[in-house]
């Protein structure tokens, strides 16, 4: 559409030029509040510094511009991504790739970049937006009602292809093989086993070496944010449930003839939120949410079931288990107080470990992107109660890497950190990453973390995060000394829902070893 194209020029020349706005793509304006595609300091990020490469190439970066744009503006939800795939399979075959489509039997697809003998390095982005009205108000805003970008995955899949950009422009400097996966249905939590099961992924191209994935967060645009070593998961494990209980409908001038799922529904709600508090001790961390209450029609019709979609969230199987079979309890038992004709339906449709990237990779990888921007602009993440399907990736013990990336703006940030308004978090409406400053780096992030797995060609150097005599074994991440099996190594990851990191006031330290800022924003996990 036009609105898309004109911001989309207007974004890449920005971006080549290094005029700076509030960071959103197409703003225009020339405050000095932005970054440049090679970096700059990041505003409430003291002893930031810019990268240690140069800018990216601009044709490469206006193409990443444009398409995380047209992306944005054409949002598709879980199991719909149809256009989506095509414009990143087109791009990923523009890149050298062979692409695959239909891979698990939706809109699955894996790109794959060989460049001789050497390990594998398997690069995941998802695919789908969320059921949310934007309110951001920018000229590239969604043009599909009802559905929004507000996760980030459109920057994600910008990224992921300027990476394999970098990637097939530096054959030279490196050996092995890129597997880019994009993922449907990752909101759902049931894309990556569906890839993973019903695609026969790894039977199919191979058990990768290493898996890796980032996921844009409302930290500040221009810096990264890894799991500490030795802390708790990255992500919370979620379990995703839909109960039906039923009633009996009739006329609502009828009450005493009817039985109404209504009440029935609002009596549950009320129980399920007491579910954390009576089956966990203080110092464990859950959430139960219930997000959908669907019942009826018409206010004089008294309706025959009432729809509850809730979802469990937990850092522990056992604690997964125990708030679901409380849960159940809790629905079972209202329906049966409610004289409810029938038992209630409770469904689990999804399933997610707690995530838990690889300590000795996720230590590589931070050790380049250290290298890549200097250690203050390399946060420290605790654990976060999101959740999403990506520990599935690391079954049977495949090393994972996942790292935040920064999205929110300088301007904002500063308002926020002043007692404005919070920074919208991921699925908000009004979430609007500074993809100028945040898209370069995912890019660059995503590049360097691969070249740590793959191995150094004729023209590689030694690479950044590793000492003499430090060389990883098949881009595991782990040096001599640190090998596992692989079929029994680590349990697989664990998970969290469309990662979606922190808001200021939940980032943790700048830098490793460095207290939390209890800055301004949200203190929730979206």
């Amino acid at each position: 559409m036009r609105c898309a194209v004109v911001t989309a020029a207007r974004a890449a020349e920005n971006a080549d030029d290094g005029r700076h706005g509030d960071g959103r793509a197409g703003s225009g304006t020339a405050s000095g509040d932005g970054h440049t595609a090679g970096g700059s300091e990041v505003a409430g990020v003291p002893g930031s510094a810019a990268p240690a490469s140069g800018p990216l190439p601009r044709p490469l970066l206006r193409s990443a511009v444009e398409l995380y744009l047209d992306l944005h503006a054409h949002p598709e939800l879980s199991g719909h991504e149809h256009r989506t795939a095509d414009r990143l399979a087109a791009r990923l075959a523009d890149h050298g790739c062979t692409v695959t489509r239909s891979v698990g039997g939706g809109h699955g697809l894996v790109g794959v970049l060989r460049n001789g003998p050497g390990p594998t390095v398997l690069l995941r982005t998802e695919l789908d937006a969320l059921p949310v009205t934007e309110a951001t108000g920018l000229p590239y805003a969604s043009t599909v009602p009802g559905a929004m970008h507000a996760c980030g995955h459109d920057l994600h899949i910008a990224a992921v292809t300027g990476a394999v950009a970098l990637l097939a422009a530096s054959r030279d400097a490196w050996r092995g093989t890129v597997l880019v996966v994009g993922q449907p249905a990752e909101e759902t939590l049931s894309g990556a086993r569906s890839l993973l099961e019903d695609g026969r992924l790894y039977e199919r191209f191979g058990v990768p070496d290493a898996v890796l994935a980032q996921h844009a967060a409302p930290l500040p645009a221009g810096t990264l944010a890894h799991a500490p070593a030795g802390g708790p998961p990255l992500m919370a494990g979620s379990i995703a449930v839909e109960a039906v209980l039923h009633g009996r409908g009739g006329h609502a001038a009828t009450p005493h003839l009817n039985l109404d799922p209504v009440l029935m529904a609002a009596a549950t709600v009320l129980r399920l939120r007491t579910v954390v508090a009576e089956e966990t001790a203080p110092a464990e961390q859950a959430v139960l949410t219930v997000g959908s209450v669907r019942a009826g029609e018409r206010g004089n019709i008294t309706p025959d079931h009432a729809e509850l979609s809730l979802t469990i969230r937990a850092f522990t199987e056992p604690a997964l288990d125990r708030l679901v079979a409380a849960a159940e309890r809790a629905v079972r038992a209202e329906a049966a107080a409610s004289g409810a004709p029938r038992v209630p339906g409770f469904t689990v449709t999804a399933r997610s470990p707690a995530l838990r990237p690889d300590p000795a990779l996720t230590a590589l990888v931070r050790r380049a992107h250290e290298a890549l921007l200097g250690p203050g602009r390399v946060l420290d993440l605790a654990g976060s109660a999101a959740t999403e399907d990506f520990p599935h990736f690391a079954a049977g013990g495949v090393p994972a890497a996942y790292w935040m990336l920064g999205t929110t703006g300088a301007g904002p940030w500063r308002a926020a950190r002043a007692g404005g308004d919070p920074v919208p978090p991921n699925h908000a409406p009004g979430f609007a990453p500074d993809v100028r400053a945040a898209l370069p780096v995912g890019i660059t992030a995503l590049a360097a973390a691969a070249r740590q797995v793959l191995d150094p060609g004729p023209a590689g150097d030694r690479r950044p995060g590793r000492g003499p005599g430090q060389e990883a074994d098949r881009g595991t991440g782990r040096v001599p000394g640190q090998e596992a099996d692989r079929g029994t190594g680590r349990a697989p990851g664990q998970e969290a829902d469309c990662g979606t990191g922190r808001a200021p006031g939940q980032e943790a330290g700048r830098g490793r070893g460095q207290g939390t800022d209890p800055g301004p924003g949200r203190r929730t996990a979206p």
